[in-house]
Parts: C-alpha cells; sequence; structure tokens
C-alpha cells in the first residue's frame, strides 16, 4: 500500500511536461488505447488488434510511464496484463488506479486485463477485478477478434444510458 502511495505521489508530484499529452493535436472523433503489456509478442497482437480497429495507440514502459500518460488523458480503451510492472497479480498498480477512479470516468474506458489466472470472457472474474472483460493468455491468437467482440457489446450496453446523459446536459 505504501508503494501504491509513492508511485501516485511521484506521478502526481512530477512537473508538467509537455511530452506527457500525447493526444493534444488528436480531434475530437480520434478514440485512444493505452497497451500496458510487458511481453514484445502480446504487445504487438493487441497493438495490431486495435490499430485495425482505428484506435492510436500508446504502448506503456512501465506503470510510473502509465500512471503519468493517464493523468492528462482519458483513454477510450486500457488493455493490462495483471503483472504489468508488478511482482504479483494482485500488485497491479494501473489497476488499483482504475478502480478509484470517479464512476463517471471509468464509464468512459473499456478495460481488457490479459491474466493467465481466469478464462477469456469470465464476466465474474471481470466483475470481481473491476474490469470489463478478462482475457486469457491461452487465447492472445484471438485478441482482436474478441477485442472486437468486447468493446462492441460494451458500447451496445451503454448505449442508452449515454445518450440519455447527452440529452440531459449531463455528458
Amino acid at each position: 500500500m505504501e508503494e501504491e502511495k509513492k508511485v501516485l505521489t511521484q506521478v502526481d508530484s512530477a512537473d508538467y511536461d509537455a511530452a506527457d499529452k500525447p493526444f493534444d493535436f488528436v480531434f475530437a472523433e480520434g478514440e485512444t488505447a493505452l497497451v500496458c503489456e510487458s511481453d514484445p509478442l502480446f504487445r504487438g497482437k493487441i497493438s495490431a488488434a486495435l490499430k485495425a480497429e482505428g484506435y492510436l495507440i500508446t504502448e506503456a514502459e512501465s506503470i510510473k510511464d502509465t500512471l503519468k500518460r493517464m493523468r492528462f488523458h482519458t483513454y477510450d480503451v486500457i488493455v493490462v496484463n495483471e503483472s504489468f510492472d508488478s511482482s504479483t497479480p494482485g500488485d497491479n498498480d494501473v489497476l488499483r488506479y482504475l478502480e478509484n477512479l470517479a464512476m463517471a470516468t471509468r464509464r468512459q474506458i473499456f478495460v481488457a486485463l490479459i491474466t493467465d489466472r481466469f478464462r477469456t470472457m469470465d464476466n465474474m472474474a471481470a466483475f470481481n477485478r473491476s474490469v470489463n472483460m478478462i482475457i486469457s493468455t491461452k487465447n492472445m491468437d484471438d485478441v482482436a477478434t474478441i477485442l472486437k467482440r468486447g468493446i462492441s457489446e460494451n458500447a451496445a450496453f451503454y448505449h442508452v444510458f449515454k445518450e440519455t446523459l447527452k440529452k440531459e446536459g449531463k455528458a
């Protein structure tokens, strides 16, 4: 817990650097994705799948880098390996950060968790880990299809809710 506070404090207290805002130039319709994966093979497959769907990709190098990037930009999609830059799956500061986001902000983000502990599309595990979708490392060859399906199901699920918010002037 103290280590998490240290990382968050370091990120919060860091001086402003325009390089930390990678999507200043993106127009309103641009969709962005953040990939938090240490394995270069998996990272390549995930990035290729998201690029094929039209997302602008950021590949994070560490938890500190990830938190710095999320400080200035709300990504549309975040794909994070539960072991990304952490010693154990339960110690992932990126997931902790996402769990603590305000619901209005978190609802705007589709989060996919890469894991070898749960099966792909395990909704109870996804609920338990506060993510939208689980992707097993065993299914990384099909990551493009899995992500496309998950993102479209999430968009359909929240469509009416988001439209209602817009009509009420709250979005």
